[in-house]
């Protein structure tokens, strides 16, 4: 495809790492943010001779042959709209958000009928490495052999493609997504409401606590709209972030009441249901995480006297409730799985598979007071995201997760730090 140019309409995190790649393979790259942006953009990237800054989408959409939109979902409509009449006659036109059915709808309704249309989303952040993710293609419309185009152009990042349409990406990454983003969202709530980092105490010690804590900040040091346009604008999504909050009130009831019996038996049909039957699990024999891996993984100073407290594992416990109320198994969806749902997944599989730690979970969730005043935390947190998904605040959205994300920013670098080497290590593991 020779001078073939691609396109770029937003230059957050991902647009940069996106131009970067597309660059480095030796393709030609324009791209454009804000207008007032476009001073600071063309000095960031004027070492690059691959890649030219443009003042504005319509100066990107006349001249590329292959235009992606790396905008927020919430805005993916009101940029469309301004830019997508000026797409270049034959040109293929995508999107990188993380909800495909608005994206799709925008494009419907604002690009020219000669335009085909094939999207894209790469399920993982900015600063994962590409190689071997998950990357989903979705070939909407294609009247001139577009797709394979597209597959030409994306194979420099080195990801897995995942072939789906908009509908079923939807439904895939609210599975693997959502109840996930929700549960660390809610952590770092509580533990903010607290007034607690939670490394720097002896309450969250061990390697199922790192993986909590190390995850939390890594969403918190993220944009907000990154995780607000899955949550409000994907209805799958919306409906598994509404039980998440239903299944962490309703144990969290459970463990007040003191209901070891009723407690136990919700738990174990929810394992069932999720995991399979003891003799036959849906786990593979080899754990998907291991304690050693991750216990070098903390925040904390060394501690090495100290021992993990008993926890109840709240989080987790609901988290396969919830999967169970709405008929989600896991290992389904690995071929589109994040970095943090591959984690997520690894420490409640640890909790699940092991019946001596698993029943010590509970009964401690009756018995042991020690996070009582945290478990209430989470469920008030919980219920507030479920709340401002289901009413669809944006600006709330904003509001929840920034005030959070300043308590705990003079902690990011050390934590990204950490939480990349974790992801890294077990990643690793993983594919061994």
């Amino acid at each position: 495809m020779e001078k073939f140019i691609v396109g770029i309409i937003g230059m957050g995190d991902m647009g940069k790492m996106y131009a970067q790649k597309l660059s480095d393979a030796g393709w030609r790259v324009i791209a454009c943010d804000r207008e007032e942006l476009y001073d600071g953009l063309q000095k960031e990237f004027a070492s690059r001779s691959n890649i030219q800054i443009l003042r504005n989408g319509h100066l990107v959409s006349r001249a590329s042959d292959y235009i992606i939109y790396s905008v927020e979902a919430a805005a993916i409509d009101r940029v469309v709209a301004e830019y997508g009449p000026s797409t270049k006659l034959g040109a293929i036109v995508g999107g990188q958000t993380s909800c495909k059915d608005p994206e799709i709808k925008a494009f419907e309704d604002h690009l020219p009928a000669d335009v085909d249309i094939v999207s894209c989303h790469s399920l993982h952040g900015p600063k994962v490495d590409t190689k071997d993710q998950p990357l989903v293609i979705i070939k909407h419309r294609d009247s001139r052999g577009s797709f394979k185009k597209v597959e030409t152009v994306l194979k420099c990042l080195e990801s897995k493609h995942v072939y789906l349409s908009a509908h079923e990406h939807d439904r895939i990454t609210a599975d693997t997504q959502a109840v996930t983003h929700a549960a660390f969202l809610s952590m770092g709530k509580a533990w903010h409401s607290m007034r607690q980092f939670p490394w720097e105490n002896t309450r969250y010690v061990g390697g199922i606590e790192n993986v909590k804590i190390n995850l939390t900040m890594r969403i918190y040091s993220q944009k907000w709209h990154v995780y607000a346009g899955l949550a409000i604008l994907n209805p799958e999504a919306r409906k598994q972030i509404d039980q998440y909050a239903k299944s962490v009130t309703e144990l969290y009831k459970m463990m007040l009441g003191g209901h070891l019996d009723e407690l136990r038996a919700r738990v174990l049909s929810a394992k069932e249901k999720v995991f399979g039957k003891e003799h036959k699990p849906k786990w593979a024999d080899k754990p998907l995480l291991e304690d050693e891996v991750l216990d070098q993984f903390s925040l904390g100073a060394p501690r090495p006297d100290s021992k993990p407290l008993p926890n109840n594992h709240l989080s987790l416990l609901a988290m396969v409730d919830c999967w169970s109320a709405l008929g989600i198994v896991p290992y389904d969806h690995m071929i589109c799985s994040t970095p943090l749902f591959r984690l997520w997944l690894g420490v409640t599989e640890h909790l699940f598979r092991d019946p001596d730690r698993l029943d010590e979970a509970l009964r401690i969730a009756v018995e042991d007071n020690t996070f009582r005043s945290d478990d209430l935390e989470f469920t008030f947190a919980a219920r507030g995201w479920a709340e401002c998904v289901g009413l669809g605040h944006f600006e709330t959205w904003r509001e929840r997760f920034m005030v959070t994300q300043k308590f705990f920013e003079e902690r990011f670098p050390t934590a990204v730090e950490v939480g990349n080497k974790m992801v890294k290590a077990v990643l690793e593991s993983t594919k061994n």
